[in-house]
């Protein structure tokens, strides 16, 4: 993929200040006078105006990156999450719970087969996420005092730039503004109630705790950021790679999870449409984060992440 010729950020000045929307061009920002949704929202006209004004940039334009503070590049009113959506991650979470007894290639063929006739006949598993979860790219991440089972799931993010309800798969992405990168925080011990076990899944509490959505640092345009059935998603923690797989592996692909996902709720500009986490994660390796971890976060296109990691002092208001 060629380095797109331009991304869109959101940044504060030193000082703090309002959150403005910024042109990313090389390592100079251009201050925009729009918010990021209204950008979004009125492509059709800004998209020439910023093509324009990255093209006229020179070196002494704007504001060094260096010298602004990077937020969450999107402000999104609804966040659409998706689970269970890479092939290998399905099959050896399968594997890894098993049944006593059970032979683990047994388990993994039959869930290999399984995840094959949910490709072509199924449809994505969906929950909702809350805005208040974003933080940047560089945000250190707060591991609530409540629990010992934060892990990791780095994923690809499409960022909607025009409604869509009821659309088709072959006319989603037209939907489809531009891509991020999201590093959805999950608290394992919360998934699940073992007080209400039939209820099932709990994602309220185990996703949605401040700063447990990562996101950043950059928004790219779809028109810069070619194939996203065809990018790297890579989570190092300490320097060493836990996730490190193509989007090819996704069950349902960027178009069908937008067409599925408008099929029961508009989506709006500026919404964001989590495409689940790869192999890789840390309940996969045994090993969840810690006070004091790093984790480095890329997908190809997209920029870098660095979160660093630390302990929650324990108070009684931290008790969920």
């Amino acid at each position: 993929m060629a380095e797109a010729p331009y991304a869109l950020i959101r940044f504060q000045e030193p000082g703090g200040g309002k959150a403005r929307a910024g042109l990313l061009v090389d390592d100079r920002v251009l201050p925009l006078d729009e918010d990021i949704n209204s950008l979004i929202e009125h492509w059709d006209t800004t998209e020439g105006q910023l093509d324009s004004l990255a093209a006229s940039a020179g070196e002494d334009t704007g504001l060094a990156i260096a010298d602004v503070e990077v937020l969450a590049p999107v402000e999104p009113a609804q966040i659409l999450q998706t689970g269970a959506n890479y092939r290998k991650h399905v099959i050896d979470l399968a594997v890894a719970h098993r049944e006593p007894g059970e032979d683990a290639e047994e388990v993994r063929t039959k869930t290999a087969a399984m995840m094959d006739k949910r490709a072509g006949q199924g449809t994505p598993y969906f929950f909702i996420g809350l805005p208040t979860a974003v933080a940047s790219a560089t945000d250190d991440l707060t591991l609530p005092a409540y629990s010992k089972s934060h892990d990791w799931e780095l994923e690809l993010a499409a960022v909607i730039g025009k409604t869509a309800f009821r659309v088709t798969p072959e006319e989603a992405l037209e939907h489809v503004f531009g891509y991020t990168m999201v590093n959805d925080i999950t608290t394992r011990e919360y998934v699940f109630r073992k007080d209400m076990p039939a209820i099932g899944s709990d994602w309220y509490r185990a996703k949605n705790a401040p700063g447990f959505l990562p996101t950043g640092p950059l928004l790219v345009p779809a028109k810069f950021f070619g194939d996203p059935q065809d990018v790297q998603v890579t989570l190092k923690l300490n320097g060493k790679a836990m996730q490190d797989e193509s989007t090819q592996d996704m069950i349902f692909g960027v178009a069908k999870l937008v067409s599925e996902a408008s099929q029961i709720m508009p989506l709006r500009p500026g919404d964001l449409v989590l495409t689940g986490s790869p192999a890789g994660n840390g309940q996969h390796w045994g090993r969840l984060l810690q006070d004091g971890d790093v984790m480095e976060g890329t997908i190809t296109g997209l920029g870098t992440q660095f979160i660093h990691c630390k302990d929650e002092t324990p108070t009684e208001s931290s008790k969920p």
